[in-house]
């Protein structure tokens, strides 16, 4: 049964659920999820049993359709969360509401505005503060600030806190009763590296539910093999004998610059041939992830890899297809950094 004291969430633009994932680990009750991509909201129902999902585009679904169509209300809903894309957000000249590039932004104020929450969370690209002079960042403030929220916002970096990954993400935070909350402290002494996350997983793709190889040799990965039964979702790629003789020669860490003269003036070597630094955190993943290497195989890192670069557990399990699972990763916000979050919110409620 759902604890029923628990802080009921609706995570929009949701993903597979990194967020949801995180909060609820902090004590949250995702409640609902609503996503315009079914392969992600599968992969979200199946590891989080009891939230609904609803495939949605919020850019033409208004958030009281939606609501009406899910059963959902003003009071029933403590929190609201989610990542809008608002990299198209304008406010040169006089606003339009309506402009097309605004309204999953506007969706999400919407939410807001229609549930009238205790507490939102949007996080969202770390270069949106900077954009037309910190103009966009002012109005977004402004615009919640007018639903009567207290908002505060920041920068974090998901390797502060516990993830063995340099990520950034903006975090917006809004309390309706005009509290204003204090993020977490950073952990920056307490970094994890790409090997404590990945070594002890193979280098070829093993069958899912397959035992693991090897005993763990890091507390990382101790915490992410914890109450699990195998490894899922680590299907390497078959990369031709041409590119892994390129990519034998990048030592860890390096990148393109380490390969003969000769090759640097071929199409296919450039900056993306880049090695995960086994003594340092990972650079950011991206959903494709063809540009960053193992840092000791001659291969990409597979959807298992990536999700414990990203802090998903081994028992998050990702479904479709290979691509899609390094979508789903890529796009997710990490699920410990959302913890962490979870944490200081649950304390406002």
């Amino acid at each position: 049964m759902k604890n029923l004291s628990a802080p009921k969430v609706i995570d929009l633009f949701s993903g597979c659920g990194g967020l949801s994932f995180g909060l609820e680990e902090a004590g949250f009750d995702i409640v609902f999820a609503i996503d315009n991509w079914k392969d992600a909201l599968d992969t979200l129902a199946y590891n989080h049993k009891k939230t609904k999902t609803y495939v949605a585009d919020l850019g033409k679904e208004t958030a009281e359709q939606i609501c009406k169509k899910i059963g959902i209300k003003k009071g029933d809903i403590d929190v609201v969360v989610g990542g809008p894309p608002c990299q198209g957000f304008s406010i040169s000249g006089k606003r339009n509401p309506n402009d097309p590039r605004n309204r999953l932004y506007k969706s999400f104020v919407d939410f807001v505005s229609l549930l009238k929450p205790k507490v939102f969370l949007m996080e969202n690209v770390p270069n949106l503060v900077s954009m037309q002079e910190g103009k966009i960042k002012d109005e977004i403030i402004k615009d919640f600030e007018r639903e009567g929220y207290k908002v505060s916002w920041k920068i974090m970096d998901a390797s502060e806190y516990g993830v063995p990954q340099k990520r950034r993400r903006v975090i917006f935070i809004g309390l309706k009763n005009g509290e204003e909350f204090v993020f977490p402290k950073s952990k920056k002494t307490v970094t994890v590296n790409a090997k404590d996350a990945v070594g002890d997983l193979p280098e070829e793709t093993v069958p899912e539910g397959h035992p693991y190889p090897e005993a763990p040799s890091s507390d990382y990965q101790k915490l992410m093999r914890k109450k699990t039964k195998g490894i899922f979702n680590h299907v390497a790629t078959v990369h031709t004998e041409q590119t892994k003789k390129i990519i034998n020669m990048v030592p860890d860490g390096a990148n393109y610059k380490s390969l003969p003269k000769h090759l640097h003036s071929t199409r296919k070597v450039n900056i993306a041939w880049t090695r995960l630094n086994s003594k340092k955190p990972s650079y950011t993943m991206d959903t494709g992830h063809n540009h960053i290497f193992h840092y000791q195989f001659n291969r990409v890192p597979t959807a298992r890899e990536t999700a414990r670069i990203q802090s998903f557990p081994d028992t998050f399990i990702f479904c479709g297809g290979k691509t899609s699972q390094l979508k789903q990763v890529g796009n997710a916000v990490p699920p410990l950094l959302a913890k962490e979050l979870g944490r200081e919110l649950i304390k406002y409620l």
